[in-house]
């Protein structure tokens, strides 16, 4: 099969049988087109050079058949050695967005029959441990006391930020919330999270509180949670990009040097249940993991938290004796 057909009706199954998000399903789409682009610059290339010798030493390819180790093995040095407009090269974690797209799309046509090489056989880049940012209590406060909850927008604001801190929402979650999802008097509320998959995150008293004040303000009425202009006329659902400046601005009122997002709110939710003793199996179902794999990432984070309190309170008693001696 052609390879870009495949491509093409790879994406059509991702979207319609396997129901994946839009933003993964245009990821997919960008990184695979950039395979394709990489295989008709080498194509073009052989075509062109007759005699001189190729940079890249490959058979002009067009079928799935043809996709080898070699040929991923020289994909992956492409990239390696990418560079944008600016010199900027691709961060590690980047190629291997693209490689496990280039995976996901080689398991699609081992699912189907066609032949191609085996996904088992392309690994990712080892990217050593991800870095993580998040908050310590006391700047959460901080940023919180900064927002004027005496003004309309600023008890939104209040409400959502305590909203955001209480259930480690992903941005588009929080977005995407209507007023009817919300239950203040079980303390709790059903999310579509990534994969259309529906998962009970609760709302804390703190935060069970300041919903209560905004919804007394702006009045209960069906449609979106957090709007723009306080539910004037032309009153819209907030977008991502807006909460993200809304978080930001103030994260520097509070003088937090920190590069602080929805996304860091997130962390400090989950880095805060991890550290208060919460099981890492609770923490997965709570922020919507599909695989706690992917919830493991904070562990490094909390086993240092761990050692500082281990290192700053564990034989305290044994010191004072010795010392008395």
């Amino acid at each position: 099969m052609k390879i870009n057909q495949a491509i093409r009706e790879f994406l059509e199954y991702t979207e319609v049988e396997r129901g994946k998000a839009a933003l993964t399903l245009r990821n997919y789409q960008f990184y695979l087109e950039r395979f394709l682009s990489w295989i008709d610059q080498q194509n073009k290339q052989l075509s062109n050079q007759k005699e001189a010798k190729p940079e890249f030493e490959i058979k002009k390819i067009e079928n799935t058949e043809e996709i080898n180790q070699e040929l991923v093995r020289q994909y992956r040095l492409y990239l390696t050695r990418f560079r944008d407009r600016s010199g900027g090269e691709l961060k590690k974690q980047t190629q291997n967005y693209h490689i496990i797209a280039l995976r996901s799309f080689l398991k699609f046509l081992a699912f189907r029959g066609i032949a191609s090489l085996s996904p088992e056989k392309v690994e990712l880049i080892k990217a050593g441990d991800r870095q993580i940012t998040f908050l310590e209590p006391e700047e959460v406060d901080n940023l919180l006391s900064r927002i004027d909850s005496t003004k309309k927008n600023g008890l939104r604001d209040r409400a959502m930020l305590e909203l955001l801190f209480s259930t480690g929402l992903r941005v588009s979650e929080l977005t995407n919330l209507n007023f009817e999802q919300i239950n203040l008097e079980r303390g709790e509320m059903a999310i579509l999270g990534k994969g259309k998959k529906e998962r009970i995150v609760f709302i804390s008293d703190e935060a069970t509180q300041w919903l209560k004040k905004y919804f007394l303000a702006r009045g209960e009425s069906a449609g979106p949670l957090f709007r723009s202009n306080y539910g004037g006329k032309k009153a819209g659902r907030l977008t991502a990009r807006t909460v993200e400046r809304i978080v930001k601005k103030y994260a520097l009122s509070a003088g937090i040097v920190k590069k602080v997002s929805p996304h860091t709110i997130r962390h400090s939710f989950a880095t805060d249940l991890l550290i208060s003793g919460a099981d890492l199996r609770s923490v997965q179902s709570l922020l919507g993991h599909s695989s706690v794999t992917t919830t493991q990432v904070y562990t490094h984070l909390t086993d240092q938290r761990l050692r500082e309190v281990h290192q700053a309170f564990h034989g305290r008693n044994r010191k004072k004796s010795n010392n008395d001696v």
